[in-house]
């Protein structure tokens, strides 16, 4: 059996063992020999050692980084390779990850199931929205594709929220899905540095240290991840083929396929999505090794065919003019000229007559396992809110005329048999000859505890196992993509600097906090807080959305990830350096206007209050004072095809400055837009500037909590869960009282000092 393998590893003088285990197989010897079967102990038979290759074990890890140790792995097969990173899923959060692991300088690859299922978007046709946008655009910030790719297949682009402030702007693009898919799959295959496999994973390979008895395996696997030190180190990844790959750092992004299942009515089949196949050896593995599984689940409308909806006396929703991309890389989209309209209608008291009668008929809306409270399903719509009698739903092309003539009905997510969906469709205004192309189905899959991660992704029970995506608890593609290119960077930063031999200590990272912007919220939430519904992000979630706003992440983030070298492209670092001159530009022009309280009241005009304290300021500080702003929505359409009305005092800009209407219309709003929230903005620099402190305060990873007698029970229970790596991020345990701060904040000065 594979787990009866076993080599020396040198530590200091002391010789220890240590062996190649399957991820799942740990506990005992039947499990193992349940696992790996003979395909894997024929592959593995009759095989030399390779050359001694430099790891660190995890004990060289936990302890000091002067700490050597030396191991060598078996020979690989003949049809193995190795690389430095797999990444496991070709969703959206696997497509960021391999390709972040190669920008780091990592040799990666991506396995998955289907090749030509790379980049699907599953569920709805829309890139971005209230948050998510945010999102969107801090990946490409980072040199991510998710958003270049929207802009290339976008087919309307809408700036959500818009009647608000831009703090809380959406950018969104409905995107066609054929394309879309086409232009990653494409920019995958040509990715320096990235190999795509196809195949399923049925396991994952790690070393440990074989000095542990069975017994003492078993206890180490029961262990709550954040109290026990890392007891192993991967090792590789076992296909259903049987095939091995070698490697050091793997990024779990298997979406809703671990232990996925398909509900339709009262039918249940395994499947992670629509005709393919769930990942349930990998799902058993991860239960196996101890770590913490939940249930979550969600779903997908039916898909209609639009040469059959009556749009006549629909309400019609036009996307923006000008466009307003995704990527800092882009100016405008191709399809910008060719915007599809979206239309909107209404269920009904008799659609939900025909649900309410048929609740008995789905097993998915009578399990217990939480679904999304922000996109519930239409049949928990009825049930939450039984005194309304029509909920909203968006007819949205899945593309343009010339790929598909399917519409995705946006609000109608159910699993309803499909012939209790093709009657109540048939209730809703517009619907009334509707044909059904398939029906909407809900999809239940496991994910881990997101506590037993670490900031930068990785699992604190398994060094080198990574986890980004749905898995985490989390629901949506922007979500998805934002924690793939995270792990990714990470797992490829951290291969490279073991290849160079650096010091466990000092590896390279990119990790983000909630003042950097909303993938730092994103997860903080998760690593603390955990999950009880799927997660998703939104503005009302960041303290910080002043500053972390959608037309800035290139300013917050593009050079901290160029400076961890996972910036590819020159050319968006020389587009940043172009950015930050024209705001400079920009600025410079409004600082030059300067009048008296007395002549901005006559060039301002009549309505219009100017205080009259005698004191000179410039265009810039009527800016900041209200005034001035309307011009940089100018040209922009609602969703109804109406001009944006500004609702700002005073004269456009462009009549007052010289030289303002030369400078891009983007650069004018970020100018604008900064100006504004010029108050607020210097007060919140102050609440950074304490959460940087208490940030900066560490938690040792090993701190006995029940030892600081001023917690109770329940606080020892939580820190010692989630085991928080900072100050800060202690005081975001909920159930936490003023007092547990405290006897913290006294402990972690107490450690600082001592170190």
């Amino acid at each position: 059996m594979l787990r009866r393998i076993s080599h020396r590893v040198v530590l200091g003088a002391r010789p220890q063992r240590s062996r190649v285990v399957s991820l799942g197989v740990c506990a005992s010897k039947k499990s193992a020999a349940r696992t790996n079967g003979s395909t894997l102990n024929n592959h593995l038979a009759n095989n030399e050692y390779l050359q001694p290759r430099r790891m660190y074990t995890s004990d060289s890890v936990a302890s000091s980084s002067t700490s050597d140790s030396s191991s060598m792995l078996y020979k690989a097969p003949i049809d193995a390779s190795s690389y430095d990173v797999v990444v496991i899923g070709g969703g959206h959060a696997g497509c960021e990850a391999c390709t972040a692991a190669a920008r780091a300088g990592a040799s990666s690859v991506l396995v998955t199931q289907k090749i030509e299922t790379i980049g699907e978007m599953s569920c709805n046709p829309s890139f971005g929205g209230i948050g998510k946008g945010t999102l969107v655009r801090e990946v490409d910030a980072m040199d991510g594709l998710c958003g270049r790719m929207a802009d290339l297949g976008g087919v309307q682009f809408r700036i959500l929220n818009r009647s608000k402030g831009p703090a809380v702007h959406g950018p969104r693009a409905q995107v066609d899905r054929v394309i879309y898919k086409r232009n990653m799959l494409q920019a995958l295959q040509s990715y320096e540095g990235l190999t795509i496999k196809a195949g399923s994973v049925a396991d994952i390979l790690f070393e440990r240290p074989t000095d542990m008895d069975d017994e003492s395996q078993k206890k180490l696997a029961k262990l709550d991840s954040a109290v026990a030190q890392p007891s192993a180190c991967v090792a590789g990844v076992r296909l259903e083929s049987g095939e091995i790959i070698r490697t050091r750092k793997v990024v779990i992004t298997t979406g809703t396929f671990l232990g996925g299942q398909i509900l339709i009515g009262l039918e249940t089949y395994s499947s992670g999505r629509r005709g393919e196949a769930a990942s349930n050896g990998l799902s058993k593995s991860l239960k196996d090794a101890g770590f913490r599984l939940g249930r979550m689940k969600t779903g997908t409308p039916p898909r209609l065919d639009g040469t059959t909806v009556d749009y006549s006396h629909l309400p019609r929703q036009f996307g923006d003019m000008p466009v307003t991309p995704f990527s800092y890389m882009h100016d405008s989209v191709p399809y910008a000229d060719q915007q599809v309209v979206c239309y909107q209608t209404r269920t009904t008291a008799e659609a939900h007559d025909i649900i309410r009668a048929n609740f008995d008929k789905s097993i998915h809306i009578r399990e217990t396992v939480q679904g999304p409270r922000y996109c519930p399903s239409l049949e928990s719509k009825i049930k939450r809110f039984s005194s309304k009698h029509s909920h909203a739903v968006w007819l949205e092309p899945e593309g343009l005329a010339e790929h598909t003539n399917t519409i995705y009905p946006n609000g109608i997510s159910n699993t309803m048999p499909a012939d209790i969906q093709q009657q109540f469709l048939r209730k809703i205004p517009g619907l009334e000859n509707v044909k059904m192309t398939y029906p909407g189905y809900g999809v239940q899959y496991d994910h881990i505890d997101p506590r037993e991660l670490k900031r930068n992704l990785e699992t604190k029970r398994v060094n080198g196992l990574y986890m980004a995506g749905q898995i985490n608890g989390t629901t949506g593609y922007e979500e998805a993509a934002a924690q793939g290119i995270l792990a990714g960077s990470n797992a490829g930063l951290a291969a490279v600097h073991d290849a160079a031999g650096g010091a466990p200590r000092d590896i390279p990272q990119l990790v983000l906090d909630r003042s950097d912007g909303y993938l730092g919220v994103l997860i903080d939430d998760l690593i603390t807080r955990g999950v009880e519904e799927p997660y998703r992000v939104f503005t009302a979630r960041s303290e910080y959305r002043i500053s972390s706003r959608a037309d800035n992440a290139d300013l917050r983030l593009t050079r901290r990830a160029a400076a961890l070298g996972l910036v590819r492209d020159s050319a968006r670092i020389a587009r940043l350096d172009s950015s930050e001159t024209d705001i400079a530009h920009a600025h410079a022009l409004l600082e030059r206007v300067v009048y008296s309280p007395n002549v901005w009241a006559a060039k301002l005009g009549d309505g219009v209050q100017v205080v009259l304290d005698g004191v000179v300021r410039s265009a810039l500080d009527m800016v900041r004072r209200g005034f001035l702003r309307k011009d940089v929505w100018v040209g922009a359409r609602d969703a109804y095809g109406e001009p944006v009305k500004s609702q700002t005092l005073g004269p456009d800009l462009a009549t007052l400055v010289p030289g303002w209407e030369d400078v891009p219309l983007d650069i004018r709003r970020r100018v604008v837009t900064e100006a504004a929230y010029h108050g607020y903005l210097k007060h919140q620099q102050g609440e950074i500037n304490t959460f940087k402190r208490d940030e900066g305060l560490r938690l040792p990873a090993n701190i006995d909590y029940s030892q600081i007698g001023v917690l109770s029970r329940e606080e020892v229970e939580k820190l010692s869960a989630i085991r928080p790596d900072t100050f800060g991020a202690a005081k975001r345990i909920d159930g936490i009282t003023p007092g547990g701060i405290f006897a913290l904040l006294k402990h972690a000065q107490r450690q600082s000092v001592a170190g």
